[in-house]
């Protein structure tokens, strides 16, 4: 058993995103996380790597993303900040790409594997052990949840695969480990470049830190609540 650490939403997908309080979790995840990406003409999505679906854009990193009611607000490199309703112009302009759009998810959702992401501070404490010198913090990792196992340094959450973690109301299934890319060891949101760390984390752990998890039953999360693995949540009559 422990507590959340930290609750994080990323309304654009690769961008950074806002911290919460609280947040509603459905079968989709945390409502409104990754809910719009930047598309190019090829119909892709910006991320921090290339696949099928994805194509690595350089420089979404550096923009931000939080929500006014609904509606996206992207912060650009130069600190100004725009609606995501009449927004595509200017990021299209800061990125470089004049054919890019700021788009809402349709059909498919734009998450990489699954619907919630989860990292450990235990898996926080392992990782600097294994690279000292280099700020180690969340956000490098871009996990919805943060739970907090203590300080022990080891990859607590990886020993939940198959398992059932409930938090508050919210009972979530840990589906599969989380396969890293370069966005790990890039500067963010003050927090300086570091190079060496994804290779780091592919010699040290298979390229994977943290886990994916889907919903299995939804409600609100807050900041504080309990975790408890290896339980099934109770269902109302």
């Amino acid at each position: 058993m422990g507590v959340v650490r930290a609750l994080w939403r990323y309304p654009v997908k690769s961008m950074r995103g806002e911290r919460l309080a609280a947040g509603e979790f459905g079968e989709r995840g945390l409502d409104g996380d990754r809910l719009y990406a930047v598309r190019d003409p090829d119909g892709k999505f910006g991320s921090g790597k290339n696949t099928r679906r994805f194509r690595r854009m350089a420089g979404l990193h550096e923009f931000a993303a939080r929500y006014d009611g609904d509606v996206p607000v992207v912060t650009l490199p130069d600190g100004r900040a725009v609606r995501g309703d009449a927004a595509h112009a200017e990021i299209a302009a800061a990125l470089g790409r004049p054919d890019v759009r700021l788009v809402r998810e349709a059909e498919v959702p734009h998450h990489d594997e699954a619907a919630v992401h989860l990292l450990t501070t235990s898996s926080l404490a392992w990782l600097a052990e294994r690279a000292p010198g280099v700020e180690i913090d969340e956000r490098r990792l871009r996990p919805n949840l943060l739970l907090d196992t203590g300080p022990a340094p080891e990859l607590a959450e990886e020993a939940w695969l198959g398992e059932r973690v409930r938090i508050g109301g919210v009972e979530l299934e840990i589906l599969r480990r989380a396969v890293r890319c370069v966005m790990v060891g890039l500067p963010w949101d003050g927090l300086p470049a570091a190079p060496g760390l994804l290779k780091t984390i592919a010699e040290t752990n298979d390229l994977k830190l943290g886990v994916h998890a889907r919903v299995v039953r939804g409600g609100t999360i807050r900041v504080g609540d309990v975790h408890e693995v290896g339980c099934s949540a109770p269902h109302s009559p």
